[in-house]
């Protein structure tokens, strides 16, 4: 982490439930911040929450239990710049949930708020009882539908950074996954389309096709996919807009 913010990658993106609720992404933040007091400041931090046990809880009670807990984990050792809910709760009103995170950025406890894996009209009626500070959905050389759904236009058109999570697919943009065995049999990876048995040889195709691109620009495939998101995506849409890969990595 402290190698990633040195050189440059300063968008760090948490969740609440990323890993067991005594040992997360937040007690890992609490845990650097502690190390180094000095980054706090340096870092734009987003944090997803708003998962109760049954699924998605956009409720007034929901989102300000899942906030106050981001809070209390963070232990004050850095500022929350932006709460979105990971998911758009379909027996709640947006509005409702938007008006609910709204309190805290008045409130100054958080910075701004974002939403996560939603319809182009969701991001407009969020927007217009809050301005939201970023929208985040899946997008890459293999997931291109928010290009598609109107989700990306009206983020330029309300000019709100997308930030494109699994910019390398879950992996398949790493040129490193040539068959199923290449997957830990416990691996979640397993249980989505892309890396099933049946298309996992046609989905390599592909790949074997972009590493040949990769190669002409003298870059590594990953290299090439994360390019893409950050120009060639933008360039699909009038006016440029922002988008923020942020790809996960172990070194």
């Amino acid at each position: 982490m402290k190698r990633a913010l040195d050189l440059g990658a300063n968008f760090w993106n948490a969740g609440e439930f990323y890993g067991p609720p005594h040992a997360n992404s937040l007690q890992l933040l609490d845990y650097y911040f502690t190390k180094y007091p000095e980054d706090s400041s340096k870092v734009v931090l987003s944090v997803k929450g708003g998962l109760g046990p049954k699924g998605p809880d956009g409720t007034t009670e929901g989102i300000r239990a899942s906030i106050d807990n981001c809070l209390k984990l963070l232990n004050g050792k850095v500022f929350i710049s932006i709460f979105e809910p990971a998911r758009v709760d379909p027996n709640t009103p947006i509005e409702t949930t938007i008006s609910a995170i709204a309190d805290y950025v008045k409130a100054g406890k958080i910075g701004g708020i974002g939403i996560s894996e939603c319809s182009e009209q969701t991001v407009r009626r969020a927007h217009a009882i809050h301005p939201l500070a970023a929208v985040e959905v899946e997008l890459s050389l293999f997931s291109t539908d928010p290009l598609e759904n109107g989700v990306a236009a009206a983020c330029k058109e309300l000019d709100i950074p997308l930030v494109a999570y699994s910019p390398l697919s879950r992996g398949w943009l790493t040129g490193q996954l040539r068959s199923l065995d290449d997957l830990p049999a416990d691996d979640s990876r397993r249980n989505y389309p892309r890396f099933q048995p049946d298309v996992f040889h046609l989905n390599l195709k592909l790949v074997e096709q972009l590493e040949q691109i990769a190669r002409k620009k003298k870059a590594t495939l990953a290299q090439t996919a994360i390019s893409w998101v950050r120009v060639r995506a933008q360039n699909k849409l009038p006016g440029n807009p922002v988008i923020i890969p942020i790809p996960g990595c172990t070194t």
